[in-house]
C-alpha cells in the first residue's frame, strides 16, 4: 500500500477528526468550527481522498495570531482551518510510526512517552557526572526559517512516495492571512497545525545525528538545545562549531547574543534552572515562572472583578491556574516558596475576597460567629465583635491571626455542593502528593 493510501485510510481519517476535535481550538479562515467536522467528514469524505489522489487538493492559508511569551513578546502561531488540521493530523498519524525508531534518544520535544521531565532528568544526568559547562543554544525563529527544500529532502530518505510529499509541500506552501491579507510561505513550518512540531523534528533529527556522531551529550526539545561539556574552552570550540553547521547545513540562524556558555545555576531550560545542594545538583523553576504564576493569580484576583462573580467560579479559576503550573514544575524543588511564600499569600487573597463580598460590618461578624460556633475554634464573640468593626481596611483585616484561623486552611480546602463550590486547593499540598506519585 502506498503511503498516500495509508494517510486517506477511511479509519485513519476518522481517528484524525476524533483528536482534532478532542484538541479543541480556534476556527481557521473559513470559520468552520471543531463540532462540524464529524459531519463534514461523513457527508465529503470520497471527495475529499479523490482530490487529495488526483492532486486537486488545495489546503487554505493559516490564520496568523499571535500569543505572548515569558520575555514579554509575542509568538506567531497559524491556525489551520479544521478541516486543514485533519488531513495534517492523519499525516502526522502514519509518520510518527515510522521516524520515532529513527528519532535520537536525546530528543524529548513532541513525542510519545516524552516530556519535559524526561529531558530535565537527563540534563542533570550530565551536569551531576561532571558535564557542568553549558551551552544555552537559541536558533532564532525556527518555526519561520525552515528552509521547505530541504525539509522535502531529508523527507525523501524515508517517505518513498511523492505524493505525500506533494501533500506535504501543499501544506508548507499554503500561505498566512493576516490583518485580510494574505501572504506566501516562502519557508517556515507555522506553529498551530499537528503537523509542524512532527515536521520540525524530523529537520533537526539531522542536527540530533550530528551530534551524536561527535559524541556530545545533549538535550533537545524542540528547537531548545543544549550541549553539555566539561570546560569552558571545549564549550568555546562546541559552540562555534554548531552555530556554523546549523548555518551551512540547515540553512538555521543562531542568535549569538543568547546563546550561552554558563554554569548550570545560571542556565535556562525549559522554564527550569539549577542549584546545588551538598550531594549535587538539582532543577527549580524559575523565579521569572514564579512571578507569571503570581500574576496569573492576581489577575484571577482582582478584587473589583472577583467579588462580582461567585467564589466556586474564582476558587475553580485559581485551582487550574495552581494545579496545572505544579504539574509542570513538579520535578522541581520547591517546598520553600510554596508553603512558606505563595501558599499564605494566595489564601490572604482569597480570604481579601471573602470579607468583601460579605460587604457589611455586622455580615462580617455574623459570619464569622458561625465559622466559629461550627470549627469550634472557641474564640470569644467579643473578640470577633472587634474584629469585625476594626477600623484597618480588609487587605490588613484579612492579615489578623484570627481571621487566618477562622478562615482557615482546611476551611478554604473543603467544597461547598450546595453553592457548588469546590475546595480551595493547597499549593504545598498538592506538590507534595504529586512527589509521592
Amino acid at each position: 500500500m502506498k503511503l498516500i493510501e495509508e494517510i486517506l485510510e477511511y479509519s485513519n481519517i476518522m481517528s484524525a477528526v476524533q483528536r482534532v476535535k478532542s484538541n479543541k481550538g480556534a476556527s481557521g479562515i473559513d470559520n468552520m468550527s471543531v463540532d462540524e467536522i464529524d459531519s463534514y467528514f461523513n457527508d465529503n469524505y470520497e471527495t475529499i481522498v479523490n482530490n487529495i489522489k488526483e492532486r486537486k487538493y488545495q489546503p487554505l492559508p493559516v490564520r496568523r495570531v499571535y500569543i505572548p511569551k515569558s520575555n514579554g513578546k509575542l509568538r506567531p502561531l497559524g491556525i489551520p482551518t479544521v478541516i486543514d488540521r485533519v488531513i495534517q493530523q492523519a499525516i502526522a498519524q502514519i509518520l510518527v510510526p515510522i521516524y520515532e525508531p529513527i528519532f535520537s534518544d536525546y530528543s524529548f520535544g513532541f513525542r510519545p512517552e516524552r516530556d519535559c521531565h524526561k529531558a530535565m532528568d537527563k540534563a542533570l544526568e550530565y551536569i551531576n557526572d561532571g558535564y557542568d559547562f553549558i551551552i544555552d543554544f537559541d536558533i532564532k525563529k525556527y518555526f519561520d526559517t525552515v528552509n521547505h527544500d530541504k525539509l522535502i529532502s531529508i523527507l525523501r530518505e524515508h517517505v518513498f512516495d511523492s505524493d505525500t510529499l506533494h501533500l506535504i509541500r501543499l501544506f508548507l506552501k499554503a500561505g498566512i492571512m493576516e490583518d485580510g491579507l494574505i501572504s506566501p510561505s516562502e519557508e517556515g513550518v507555522p506553529q498551530g497545525g499537528p503537523l509542524s512540531p512532527v515536521l520540525s523534528n524530523i529537520y533537526l533529527d539531522k542536527l540530533d545525528k550530528e551530534l551524536e556522531a561527535r559524541g556530545l551529550r545533549f538535550v533537545r526539545y524542540a528547537d531548545d538545545f543544549d550541549i553539555f561539556v566539561k570546560s569552558r574552552k571545549s564549550a568555546k570550540r562546541v559552540k562555534e562549531s554548531i552555530i556554523w553547521w546549523l548555518e551551512r547545513k540547515l540553512f538555521l540562524e543562531v542568535s549569538e547574543e543568547k546563546t550561552v556558555i554558563t554554569k548550570p545555576n545560571g542556565s535556562e531550560f525549559l522554564g527550569f534552572t539549577y542549584w546545588k545542594n551538598k550531594d549535587n545538583w538539582r532543577v527549580t523553576p524559575l523565579k521569572s515562572r514564579r512571578q507569571r504564576l503570581e500574576k496569573k493569580i492576581k489577575e484571577i484576583t482582582l478584587r473589583k472583578k472577583a467579588i462580582a462573580r461567585p467564589l466556586g467560579e474564582t476558587f475553580t479559576k485559581i485551582n487550574q491556574v495552581v494545579i496545572g503550573w505544579i504539574n509542570y514544575y513538579r520535578i522541581g524543588d520547591m517546598k520553600v516558596f510554596l508553603k512558606r511564600d505563595f501558599g499564605p499569600w494566595l489564601r490572604h487573597k482569597v480570604r481579601v475576597i471573602i470579607l468583601k463580598q460579605w460587604k457589611k460590618r455586622p455580615t462580617i461578624y455574623k459570619n464569622l460567629c458561625k465559622i466559629n460556633r461550627i470549627s469550634k475554634a472557641n474564640i470569644k464573640e467579643e473578640r470577633i465583635y472587634s474584629i469585625a468593626n476594626a477600623r484597618q481596611g480588609l487587605y490588613r483585616m484579612a492579615m489578623i491571626q484570627d481571621i487566618n484561623y477562622l478562615i482557615s486552611p482546611k476551611l478554604l480546602a473543603t467544597s461547598n455542593k450546595e453553592k457548588n463550590r469546590p475546595g480551595l486547593v493547597d499549593p504545598y499540598l498538592y506538590y507534595l502528593s504529586k512527589l509521592e506519585v
